[in-house]
């Protein structure tokens, strides 16, 4: 005799009706707020304004985590208002973004992490290829990563913004876990491991450890690596779980990245053309390379003018020139403000001075989600 079904709780079907109904007033909300973000978007048309703005949507998250009365996280706010921004926003055109491909990238979560699911993916093969996209228009916006807490910058990405007119409008910051995937769910018969350079880089140690004399086979992208393996049982793979999910792998070892708090940092790049710089949202960052001539103090000289206006430096790299003076460098700098205000503004007119080259960069809200 089968056995009979235990009745439900009464107060838990209550409890269960009580969410279905604010579920409906929720989407109800959620209509209303797509016809009035319709309507601005009209408004921005007539006007010829862009409709994607970062400032703005910084602004509006920032605005709802201070007068969040809870039991909901402030760090839960930021992920759901970006996706219902992205959706109203897709109702007009959707946004294309692009990044390094194939799916399953860190480059791909940090796209849409930034602006939310509802997107037009264009999936690159290099990080070359994504500057050329948004270069040439093919893409809105272009996603690429600049610098990592274990192996510091991406040096393609800064060399790339001396070539290419595009500037920064935003950045995002990516807890990278990285996992060993493979069809098997075995460390034994691997023949090779296929990964960007960079994720071989962060799992040095790991590797060492545990796969000993395996050849470590650089590819353009964890993803692609992913890729490789599943058709190959003899290569494995180090890449997210949603490349593992993606390509139906095995996650035969999770985390297996040498830092536990490794983070990746990416920014959000476009042509100036086809969009205006973000206005100031107060908390921005203001990024710029500058080169000056190969004599004593010369740095020295290049940071007098921060120092004297009270403008703090968030980050300062080098890289060579690749010119005739083999000790000539391009120096990449982070500062914290925004030019429209007057420290910053005085600070920077006062760099430029002493600067043999300077390029602004771009200034853009930092993220503080």
């Amino acid at each position: 005799m089968a056995d009979t079904p235990t009745p439900a709780n009464p107060a838990l079907l209550a409890l269960r009706d009580q969410i279905d109904a604010v579920d409906r007033e929720l989407l109800a909300l959620l209509n209303r707020r797509a016809t009035l973000a319709g309507e601005v978007g009209e408004l921005k048309k007539r006007e010829g304004s862009v409709v994607f703005r970062p400032e703005r949507e910084a602004q509006v998250i920032d605005g709802l985590k201070a007068c969040n009365p809870g039991p909901l996280k402030n760090d839960s706010v930021a992920p759901i208002w970006r996706e219902i921004m992205s959706a109203c926003r897709a109702l007009e055109t959707p946004t294309r973004v692009a990044y390094l491909g194939p799916a399953g990238t860190f480059s791909e979560q940090a796209a849409l992490g930034y602006f939310g699911s509802s997107i037009a993916r264009v999936d690159c093969t290099s990080i070359d290829e994504v500057f050329r996209s948004t270069t040439a228009g093919a893409a809105d916006f272009g996603v690429v990563p600049v610098e990592n807490s274990t192996e510091g910058v991406v040096a393609r990405s800064l060399d790339l913004f001396l070539t290419t007119p595009l500037f920064i409008i935003g950045e995002t910051s990516l807890f990278v876990r990285h996992n060993l995937l493979r069809r098997e769910n075995s460390l034994q018969a691997i023949e090779a491991v296929c990964a960007h350079p960079q994720a071989l880089a962060q799992c040095h140690g790991w590797l060492s450890n545990h796969l000993p004399g395996v050849e470590r086979r650089p590819v353009a992208s964890n993803a692609e690596g992913a890729r490789l393996a599943a058709a190959d049982p003899r290569l494995a793979a180090i890449a997210s779980e949603r490349a593992a999910s993606e390509w139906g792998l095995h996650i035969t070892a999770p985390a297996i990245q040498d830092d536990p708090n490794n983070r990746t940092r990416f920014v959000i790049v476009t042509h100036p053309d086809r969009h205006p710089a973000p206005r100031a949202s107060g908390h921005d960052c203001t990024s710029l390379v500058v080169s000056v001539t190969n004599r004593p103090g010369a740095v020295h000289d290049m940071l007098v003018p921060l120092k004297q206006h009270g403008v703090s430096m968030s980050r300062f790299e080098s890289r060579p020139a690749r010119t005739a003076d083999q000790w000539a460098y391009y120096f990449y700098i982070d500062l914290q403000g925004h030019p429209d205000q007057p420290e910053v503004a005085q600070a920077l007119r006062d760099l430029r001075g002493v600067c043999d080259y300077y390029k602004l960069l771009g200034t853009y809200p930092l993220d503080v989600h």
